[in-house]
């Protein structure tokens, strides 16, 4: 597994893609929280708060994870080297496992650098450090669960097609569909319990409940089973491709 996951590391880093993935993130949010005019702008906003940086990182993740998952497997099969692969003396485990921690790493290396924004918010306040520490660290915690459910659901994708651009738009509508999907489809129903029972679905109410520096196991469960799930299905999928 570690042999896969380093060379999954290396292929990001030996090529643009890596860096331009990283820095396209980077750029995104610092337009909308700090240049771009609208509901996203920090200073527009008027509170020296990071909520809006957490309300936009997952939908640019939506997009930017399934870029970094969708050469996992499909170019392996596009490459023909995925054959080579599953009959190497590794367990199809082992290969799904190392190729998911390999994407899973570079959307780490994403989110470092926006730490900074967290003393930048520290000074921007009337009172300088006046701000919840427990929800900001709550709200990175539940973004790196949101982002290792979508990394699974993107290396998922990237094992039905071995065309990189299908694995890409399946996997954006996969993750939109799981983090918005059930929230848009319960403003359908008019009872509210039941438009609560659809919304635990979703991973959007999952993610605002730990954004809130709220630490609920059944928040944890969802996404660790939610990620389980998919990884799972790409275990499936790879068993049934011919070798």
């Amino acid at each position: 597994m570690f042999a896969i996951f380093k060379r999954e590391v290396r292929s990001f880093f030996t090529s643009p893609i890596g860096y331009l993935i990283v820095g396209s993130f980077l750029l995104l949010n610092g337009l909308f929280l700090w240049v771009f005019k609208g509901d996203y702008n920090i200073f527009d906003y008027g509170f020296a708060d990071l909520g809006n940086f957490f309300l936009l990182a997952p939908w640019i993740f939506v997009f930017l994870v399934p870029a970094i998952t969708m050469k996992s497997f499909s170019e392996e099969r596009k490459m023909g080297t995925l054959e080579l692969l599953l009959i190497k003396p590794i367990s199809i485990g082992k290969l799904v496992s190392g190729k998911f921690l390999g994407a899973f790493l570079l959307c780490i290396i994403a989110i470092v650098p926006t730490v900074v924004y967290v003393f930048a918010i520290s000074n921007l306040g009337v009172i300088e450090g006046n701000y919840d520490l427990g929800v900001v660290l709550g709200s990175y915690f539940g973004l790196l669960f949101l982002i290792a459910a979508y990394t699974s659901i993107g290396v998922f994708a990237s094992t039905l097609s071995d065309n990189q651009i299908i694995a890409f738009i399946v996997g954006i509508l996969l993750c939109f569909s799981i983090f918005n999907g059930f929230d848009a489809v319960s403003s359908l129903f008019a009872n509210g319990e039941t438009q609560q029972m659809v919304q635990g679905f979703g991973a959007k109410s999952h993610f605002d409940s730990i954004a809130r520096g709220v630490m609920d196991t059944r928040d944890l469960v969802y996404f660790i089973s939610l990620t389980a799930l998919f990884l799972y299905l790409t275990f499936q999928r790879l068993k049934q491709l011919p070798r």
